[in-house]
This record gives C-alpha cells, sequence and structure tokens, in this order.
C-alpha cells in the first residue's frame, strides 16, 4: 500500500461534514511522517478553489506561484487548515503534487488547534 508523506498534494474523495457525502477534491497531507498508528490512514486538509474562505487558519496558494505550480493545483486555492478530516489510505486516488514549504500551514494549523 501507497504510504502518502507530509506536504503531499492528494487528489481524495473528501467527506461532508454529514459523513455520508463527499467531493472528490485536492487535499494536504498535514500528518506528521512516521506517526506509527498502526492504521493506513492520513490526516489532510481540505484544499478549496472558494477564494472568499479566508482567514488566519486559511493559506492562500496562487496557481501561478512556484508553490502552486509544484502543489500541482489547477486554480488558484486555499488550503482549509480548519477543515480536517481522517481518510483511509485506499481513498486517495493519487499524488498531485507537494507543498515545497509547510511554514504558513503550520501556522494556520497551531491557530486551528490551538496550540
Amino acid at each position: 500500500m501507497i504510504s502518502y508523506r507530509r506536504g503531499e498534494v492528494v487528489l481524495i474523495r473528501f467527506p461532508s461534514s454529514d459523513l455520508i457525502t463527499y467531493k472528490k477534491r485536492p487535499a494536504l497531507v498535514v500528518q506528521a511522517d512516521g506517526l506509527n498508528t498502526g492504521l493506513h490512514q492520513r490526516i489532510v486538509a481540505m484544499i478549496s478553489s472558494n477564494l472568499k474562505r479566508t482567514g488566519e487558519t486559511r493559506v492562500l496558494i496562487t496557481r501561478a506561484s512556484a508553490e502552486g505550480r509544484q502543489m500541482g493545483l489547477l486554480t488558484d486555492s486555499v488550503v482549509v487548515a480548519d477543515n480536517l478530516a481522517t481518510v483511509l489510505d485506499r481513498e486517495v486516488d493519487k499524488a498531485i503534487g507537494a507543498c515545497p514549504d509547510m511554514t504558513a500551514v503550520d501556522h494556520a494549523l497551531r491557530k486551528t488547534l490551538g496550540l
């Protein structure tokens, strides 16, 4: 089974808050590498093309930026660090890129989690 690493952008079936429906979308793997949970799953942050989703727990990534190109995003997007999900590795369609610098995302995650 493929193991996805922190910072990878993956295409997944991201669950809706009702835990019944989902939308196929990119997500950023935020779980620490080497975390031995014994489960084949990853903690991911939703990536949205809705640019109205702004705030201190969200990180804007422009498609034209070096970061946006490395992440494999098709449009300007927002990493929504306050919308996290744990997904089984089998729910990951594929990796499409990687975030070269997690500093802004880490800051947003600290705000989200009160760390």
